[in-house]
This record gives C-alpha cells, structure tokens and sequence, in this order.
C-alpha cells in the first residue's frame, strides 16, 4: 500500500483524483507520504473514524491543503506541489497547528481548546530523563540550555522559573522515544521532533517532551542535527500557553528552523513578545515599546560553558587540591554563580550553592585562552555593564567573553591604574557598581564605566573594618552582601556596610564546600574510608538521596562520590 492513500482509496476516486493534487501515477511510488494521516495529525482534517473507515472527499482534501499551505506560508493553490510536499516533509513540533486555519476548516475534532495561561508566577522544572546517545550533549549542558530557553520567556513575561530536584515540578522534561504513553508518539529521527503540553489542570500540564531518535545538537559547526535550544525556546513557549502561528518570524511557527543564535543573546521576535505579554502582561523590567530595531536593556544571562565530553577529562588528576582543607586563590560571581579557584582547577555553585561537582575542573579547558601552563589565578571578576569577566595572574591580566578570550590579550595591569604589584582581590560592591581592588593593605576604587581609576585612590583597608588584609579575594554575592575571603575563613559585609557582619569569619569548607567537620579537623583523613549507611526505599530517586544528605551523591547518577552508600537501590527506579 503506497503511503499517500490506499488501494482502495485511488480504486474509489479514480486515478484522476491524483492529478488534481499534483501527483501522476509514475511518480506516485517516489512520492510515498502519508498525506492524510499527516493532515489528520496535525488538525487540517478530522481523524479517520476506525468504524467505518470513512475517506475524504476531493473538496475536503482540496481544502485541507490550502488551509495547510495558508499557514506555512505557501501560495494556497490546493495542490500538493513539490513546495508544499517539502514543508510537510520538514521536521516540526508535534502539536497540530491552531491558527487561523480554522476558520478554512471548520470545527476540529483534533484541535485542543485555546489553553489556559498558569495562576501562578513561579514555576518549578526538572530535566527527569536525558538524552541516552548524548556523544554531543552532557548533562549540564542539556540542564543549562533549558535554563536560558525558560529565560528567555521569563525574560520579557512575569514568570519565574526554578529547577528543582525533586520529582515535583511543574515542567517535567523528558528525552524519549517512539509511544511514550501521552498520545502525541514520536516517529523516529526527523518527522515530529517535541512537543510540550499546554497549562491547565492535566498532571502532564507544562511536561515537554523531546524525541530522543533526534541528533540533539548546540553550537554546532554544521547543519547536523536539531538544534536543542531553538526547539526547547519553542516548546517552552507551548508550555507557558502559546500556541502555533503562521508567521514566519515566530519562534513558534510548528516547523524547525534551524539554529537561532547564542542563547545569551538571543531576543524573541517582537510578535511571540506581544502573544506572551497578552497571557501575563509585561515584566516590569521590560517595555512593551520594545519593537524591532530598539535596543533592549536586558542583561546578559549567565555563561554557558562547553563542558568537556569525554569524562577522562574530568577524572581527578593527581595534583587536584582538596576543597575541603585548601584555601583559594580567587573566587568569583559570575553570572549568579560562585567560582572557587585553586591551583590549576575550580570548583563551580549554582545560585543556591549547591556543587555541581565535587570533583574539580581544569580552569584552562573551561576558560579558552588562558595558557596551558597557568599554575593559578590571582583575582576573577564579572564586569558591570558588558558582563565580561577579567582574569589577573600577576602583571597580566585577560578578558572573556562568556568563556572565551578577546583579542589582544593578555595586557598589563596597568591599564587599570594599579601598582606593579599584582592584585589580592577584586569584586564589584552592590552600592555604586565600581569595582574594588585590593593589595595587600591598600584598596583601589575603579569604574568600568568609564575605564579609570576614581580619585583619591588608594585607601587604607582598615576603613572595612573587621576584614584581614591581605585577603584572598572577594565577590559580591546574590544576596547582595560582600565576601572576603582569606585562607580557610570568609567574612560577610552586608548591603553598602563597610563592616563585617556579626556572626564572622565562619569555615569557607563547611558553608560552600560541603564538608563535614571531620574532613575539616583532619586533613590527611580519606573521606574513602568513612561510611555513612542511608536507607534508600525501591522508590527513590538518586535526587532524593542528594537533596536529603548535604554529602553523599550517587556516583551512577552524577559520578560524584565522597562516602560510600547503597546506591544500586536508586537505579531500581532511574
């Protein structure tokens, strides 16, 4: 049986029926597409009725091609040409296309009813599969690419997105396959690609789903593969209650589109901007006179790293310091997360200052153009305004933009004004967004703004009172408050207060790096040699286990391991 329409179906209508959707009888074995069904999916028909078998008419079909040829932006002749053949073979989104084909085809037994928008402005989500074959993807970067397409719609719309661990979020995404039990199965590498469902009182409200058959890519040098963060902006778009549209611009047009730029710079069309702004209104940080060609005021989400795939690189290296007894050469805020340098590694915490790692990562495979030899840092900041992070080793200090270097550097610190001396430690305060440097007993003011060194500059740093000197570093930190930090201890300076916090210094190992006191009172203990027993029911998640112990994380779920526990039980449900 040829794909197009049965035996049957040419006996009853004749062979000319062909002809007039553009196909002849040589060439209907080429063509092979299962046009009806395809119809019929995507909310241009109504579905074959299993009973009787009905088929539809010539007019019927005439009319669902030009309906479908409206919408994708074709010339409406009725005929499937070999333009209309093309956009039907392109892979797209799953849902049918709810538009102003509707009115060309009457009610749609198939069509979902207009969705509801979410009551509630914070909304949760989990990454609760991932891609199986992911040669291309790991894990964080799966994680960190459905962070910046969320942004993206949080961005502009009052709509708060968090991640969370548990297995109760609002937005549960999945990487699947074939029939995965939601009435919308995938079909295998191209075809229908993801779809998400729309908010309301269904427990899948808000799931997005993403076929797994696909070659997920991001970044990609090439044409291969599906772009997952353009399909993911899309689908998320779904999932916050939009539905398709025909305009071409749109990000929700149902057909893939390719790749669409950066994800730390990307700015929807100003039509998807309208539809979202008429479900929940207009961020306050955000005008809605925002049109083509005006620039936004937006600033730069955080940095998305290349995260090394081949998992020998991230294996600890004989001469990886230990975060629980060390104390560190720089630490940094940069896009709302803290980084703790030391040595020839760091260690990296989300906003809520959980780990991502336990294990350290190589600060020259992460930050592309810092030498190769580099045996440490001196000081790391974010810079206000363009967001791009400074790196000091030194008399030498380099620029980066997200986390790869600018052109012409390494250059002298000098350009800042400072000493030949080399810097200790350099943030940037909440209270009048200038950075601070400091150096031994002196501390500078600059503003990188205007790219100079404010007047009256250097100053005793005895003026913090209650800080060290000759600190490690120091960062501004989500909270608003200043760290400093010197060996083992950090102080805390709250708001625009140039004096430490009471309660301060307190141990940097127990507050961010997740150490126990034994570790901390006995640095040559192995952590290898302690054993922690944790009752883990059939149902379990490694998740739970993670978020219920500040220590232990299951090393088949995460590959991270600092006790030993019974974790052949989490995989009894993973």
């Amino acid at each position: 049986m040829c794909c197009l329409c049965s035996y049957s179906a040419m006996k009853s209508w004749g062979f000319g029926m062909l002809d007039m959707l553009g196909i002849n009888s040589a060439e209907l074995h080429v063509c092979c597409f299962p046009l009806q069904d395809w119809l019929s999916k995507f909310g241009y028909l109504p579905p074959p009725d299993p009973v009787t078998g009905q088929l539809q008419t010539k007019e019927a079909l005439t009319r669902a091609i030009k309906a479908m040829q409206k919408f994708g932006g074709l010339k409406e002749t009725g005929v499937l040409d070999q333009a209309t053949l093309g956009l039907m073979k392109t892979p797209r989104c799953s849902l049918p296309d709810v538009s102003e084909a509707e009115g060309t085809m009457g009610r749609r037994k198939r069509s979902p009813t207009p969705p509801n928008k979410w009551n509630k402005r914070h909304l949760s989500w989990r990454v609760r599969t991932f891609p199986k074959d992911s040669a291309l993807l790991g894990r964080d970067t799966v994680r960190a690419l459905m962070y910046y397409a969320l942004k993206v719609w949080s961005d502009i719309a009052p709509l708060n997105f968090h991640e969370v661990a548990g297995s109760d979020a609002d937005i549960q995404i999945d990487f699947t396959k074939a029939d995965h039990n939601d009435g919308y199965p995938f079909d295998g590498p191209g075809g229908t690609v993801a779809h998400a469902f729309f908010p309301g009182e269904r427990f899948t409200a808000g799931d997005t789903h993403f076929d797994d058959d696909e070659a997920w890519t991001f970044r990609s040098p090439d044409s291969h593969g599906m772009d997952l963060f353009a399909v993911a902006v899309h689908e998320f778009g779904h999932a916050i209650g939009l539905v398709h549209t025909s305009a071409i611009e749109s990000i929700m047009r149902p057909y893939y589109q390719g790749p669409v730029g950066d994800p730390l710079k990307y700015d929807l069309p100003y039509e998807d901007k309208v539809r979202v702004w008429q479900l929940y209104g207009v961020r306050d940080s955000v005008s809605h006179t925002n049109q083509p060609g005006s620039s936004s005021q937006t600033a730069e989400p955080p940095v998305l790293l290349d995260l090394p795939e081949n998992r020998s690189n991230i294996l600890l290296a004989r001469d990886a310091p230990d975060r629980c007894t060390s104390h560190f050469d720089a630490v940094a805020q940069i896009r709302g997360e803290a980084f703790f340098f030391k040595g020839k590694y760091f260690w990296r915490l989300t906003r809520e200052k959980h780990l991502v790692s336990l294990r350290p990562a190589q600060i020259h495979r992460f930050w592309r153009g810092l030498p190769t030899n580099l045996d440490s840092v001196d000081a790391v900041y974010e810079r206000p305004g363009d967001h791009k992070i400074v790196f000091f080793k030194g008399l030498k200090y380099w620029v980066f933009r997200d986390n790869i270097v600018e052109e012409g550097y390494p250059r002298p610190i000098s350009d800042f004004g400072l000493p030949l001396e080399g810097v200790d430690a350099a943030f940037v305060w909440l209270h009048n967004d200038k950075t601070y440097f400091f150096k031994d007993n002196r501390y500078w003011r600059y503003d990188d703004h205007l790219h100079r060194m404010d007047l009256g500059y250097p100053k005793d740093s005895n003026l913090w009172k209650g800080l060290p000197s000759q600190l490690d570093d120091a960062m501004r930190w989500s909270d608003g408050s200043s760290y400093f930090f010197k060996g083992k201890e950090y102080w805390r300076v709250p708001g625009s207060d140039m004096e430490v916090d009471v309660g301060f210094p307190r141990l940097i190992a127990k507050d961010w790096m997740l150490c126990t006191e034994m570790q901390e009172d006995s640095p040559d203990a192995e952590p290898k040699n302690t054993e922690t027993r944790v009752n883990v029911s059939s149902s379990t998640r490694c998740t739970d286990v993670q978020s219920a112990m500040s220590e232990c994380v299951c090393p088949l779920c995460l590959f991270l391991i600092v006790v030993r526990i019974s974790c052949y039980k989490c995989l009894t449900s993973w």
